[in-house]
């Protein structure tokens, strides 16, 4: 038998969108990526996609979004006239939401907010979270205990919260191919030219050096970017310029209403093996 430990990042894991996990993660797929979407999601949402379809701009669409899943998953807070109809417990019932989750990854990307969306990427995607607080190199460790423990927490998952982010997902793609990607890109992309700083990279390098420009970096399964290589220099010591295909892109700047992520700037992305331009800055 061999014994040594499992490697989670080569693990074989189903996952909802047709696409082989191993292949999702790949350089390959990033090069040449196809259509990506959640199984049953907008099936299941037909009434919600038929109103989007009627929006002539991005800000009506994030409005409609905004408010059906308000509705659908009750987390808009009841008017005073209902919160007299309710219980004590139902008033301090607690709702995750999906605006808490990314305002919580905002904060803190290693906080449990963090954990809950690493683990919806990973049944959603099939795609490993390689760290979380510690590298999740190996498992069983108590860096994966701890993943685990967070992104089950009944604090924050709970109210459906990965139907949530299915209907998340699902808008950005609709979004992106309707309108393309506010600034940048007024047509629909295959891929998107983002930045990312980084502090760690001796963990992330999977072929090639830095000081040689092009190189091969392995992204946690979930990943910030910025839309620009000034805002990524905040980051970090080292900037990745990368093509980082939109069939992978969670939340864009502008999708959605108020303050939903810490930075402005910041592109919510799946991650996996990508191919990159680095510099030292």
């Amino acid at each position: 038998m061999d014994d040594e430990p499992v490697q989670p990042h080569r693990w074989y894991s189903t996952n909802l969108v047709g696409v082989p996990s191993q292949v999702l993660s790949s350089t390959l797929f990033n090069a040449h990526p196809l259509a990506l979407s959640i199984a049953g999601t907008r099936e299941t949402h037909p009434g919600l996609f038929h109103l989007l379809g009627r929006c002539a701009s991005l800000s009506d669409a994030a409005e409609v979004f905004v408010h059906y899943l308000d509705i659908a998953f009750g987390l808009r807070a009841p008017a005073d006239h209902e919160a007299a109809t309710l219980g004590p417990a139902e008033r301090r019932r607690w709702r995750s939401s999906w605006r808490k989750l990314l305002q919580g990854w905002g904060m803190d990307s290693n906080g449990p907010a963090g954990a809950v969306l690493k683990g919806w990427v990973e049944s959603r995607f099939g795609l490993v979270p390689i760290h979380h607080k510690a590298p999740l190199a190996h498992f069983p460790s108590a860096g994966w205990i701890t993943y685990l423990e967070e992104k089950t927490s009944s604090r924050l998952h709970n109210n459906n919260i990965h139907q949530q982010l299915d209907l998340l997902y699902e808008f950005c793609q609709w979004a992106l191919q309707r309108f393309g990607l506010p600034g940048l890109a007024a047509a629909p992309a295959r891929q998107l030219r983002l930045w990312r700083g980084s502090t760690r990279c001796d963990e992330q390098l999977v072929a090639g050096a830095l000081q040689n420009r092009h190189c091969t970096v392995r992204l946690n399964n979930l990943a910030s970017f910025s839309l620009s290589p000034d805002d990524a220099g905040c980051f970090g010591d080292w900037v990745f310029e990368a093509q980082v295909p939109a069939c992978k892109v969670l939340v864009f700047p502008g999708l959605l209403p108020g303050q939903v992520l810490q930075g402005e700037q910041e592109v919510l992305a799946l991650g996996g093996d990508y191919d990159v331009v680095a510099r030292y800055v």
